[in-house]
Formats: structure tokens, C-alpha cells, sequence
């Protein structure tokens, strides 16, 4: 998953290629890329570890070696990401923390979304209700549909409540939102939403003008939901 944009970086079509090494080893090797080559080295480092640990887990994978294409400092983060140096170890003095603070933050952000769209798909189903039942409204009162299941997840990785009866407006900490103020809640949540997925639009647009082409390996917006692109499992580096 991009970490600022809450998508997977298949659909966004960041995964330039994906290889295994016909040895038997279960050695993969990854490209990936980036709109722009000024792309923040936080994000992008931290994009890059995700995929790499990520790829580690799963069953049968050997070595995985993940590469950043085409970022002014894909060489740095290469060489610190096939050490597995970490952040800190990668940038040195150049890195104030390390980046437990910055993925808490996109974490909160992305909960915040999945709660917005998952609350909208329920009040567009049921007319009867306003922006003002919200508070009310529970875990197991939402639609089973992939905004849901996205919302669940977003909520594991915070470590807050998944029970049926949980109240899906909360805030940060898993703190039931206030009737008085669940609509100026809501309202926030959407721009927090909304700034999402337009970032995620004009980073697509970004990456097609940078890689005419690129817009063929971009897809529907995929929350962790949809399976990997076949074509992504069998293609060769350019």
C-alpha cells in the first residue's frame, strides 16, 4: 500500500516489474517508480520497505530485492534497502526519527477515509438516516461491501475495536465521537478523504506523463481488496 495515498501501488501503477529467479530459489527481484523523481525520500523509503517486507512473508520467497527507479535518491535508498538498514540507517544525520511517527500518521489519516466512505455508502443506502445518526451507527450496521472490510483493517492496524457494536464514528484513539459534534466530524473525514483521492488522481496522471504507458498498469482504486494484477506476475523489467 502507497502510505500517503492509502491505495495499493499495484493499482497505482507503481510496480514497474515484478521477477523471479528461475533457479528454484524463490528469489524475487522488484522495480518500482514514482510520479516524480522529487518524490518525498520518506515516502518513498517507506513505500519500498513495506513492499519488500511484504514479499519476505510470504510462503516459498527466497531473497527479495527491491529497487526505486529513476528518484533522486534511488541509489541511497537502494543501497540502504538490500542492507536492510533501516531508515535511520539509510539517511544517517539526514533522518530526524525514524518513520514509527510518520506511518502512525498515515495510518490515522487512512481510518479516518475508509470511516468517511464507509459511513457515506450507508447513508446513500438508507435515506432515512442523517448525518446527525451517525454517532449511533455501529460496526455491524454497515453494508458488507469492500468498504467495510477496508474500514476493518484500518482499525486492526490502529489497534482499535472490530466487535459488531463498536461505534464506527471515532476519533484517533478509538474514542466515541460526541452527538454534538459528529457532523462537523463527518465533515472533516470527508476532506480528509477527498484530499486522498485527489492526490491519488494527480499522482496517476503524474506517472502516465513521466511513463507514457503507464496508465495500461493502473486500475480501479484497490484497498487492499483485489487481487495482483496477473500481468504484473509474468512481465520483465523494461
Amino acid at each position: 500500500m502507497d502510505p500517503e495515498l492509502d491505495e495499493a501501488i499495484t493499482s497505482l501503477g507503481f510496480v514497474r516489474s515484478l521477477e523471479e529467479d528461475d533457479d528454484g530459489s524463490g528469489s524475487l527481484r522488484v522495480h518500482l517508480r514514482l510520479p516524480t523523481s522529487f518524490c518525498s525520500p520518506n515516502f518513498a523509503y517507506l513505500m519500498c520497505s513495506d513492499a519488500k517486507d511484504v514479499l519476505s512473508a510470504l510462503p516459498g520467497v527466497g531473497r527479495v530485492l527491491v529497487e526505486l527507479d529513476d528518484h533522486h535518491d534511488s541509489d541511497l535508498i537502494n543501497r540502504g534497502l538490500a542492507a536492510d538498514a533501516g531508515y535511520r540507517g539509510t539517511f544517517g544525520h539526514e533522518a530526524e526519527s525514524d518513520l514509527d511517527e510518520l506511518r502512525l500518521t498515515f495510518r490515522r489519516k487512512a481510518h479516518t477515509a475508509a470511516a468517511e466512505r464507509a459511513l457515506t455508502a450507508l447513508l446513500r443506502a438508507r435515506p432515512e438516516l442523517g448525518e446527525h445518526d451517525v454517532h449511533a451507527v455501529r460496526l455491524g450496521d454497515l453494508l458488507p461491501e469492500d468498504a467495510t472490510q477496508a474500514l476493518l483493517r484500518r482499525r486492526s492496524a490502529l489497534g482499535l475495536s472490530v466487535d459488531d457494536d463498536a461505534p464506527v464514528a471515532v476519533d484517533d484513539h478509538g474514542a466515541p465521537v460526541a452527538p454534538s459534534v459528529v457532523g462537523m466530524w463527518l465533515r472533516k473525514a470527508r476532506s480528509t478523504r477527498i484530499s486522498i483521492d485527489g492526490n491519488a488522481h494527480f499522482c496517476r496522471g503524474l506517472l502516465a506523463t513521466r511513463y507514457p504507458g503507464a496508465e495500461l498498469d493502473q486500475g480501479p482504486r484497490d484497498e487492499g481488496t483485489a487481487p495482483v494484477p496477473v500481468q504484473l506476475l509474468t512481465r520483465r523489467p523494461a
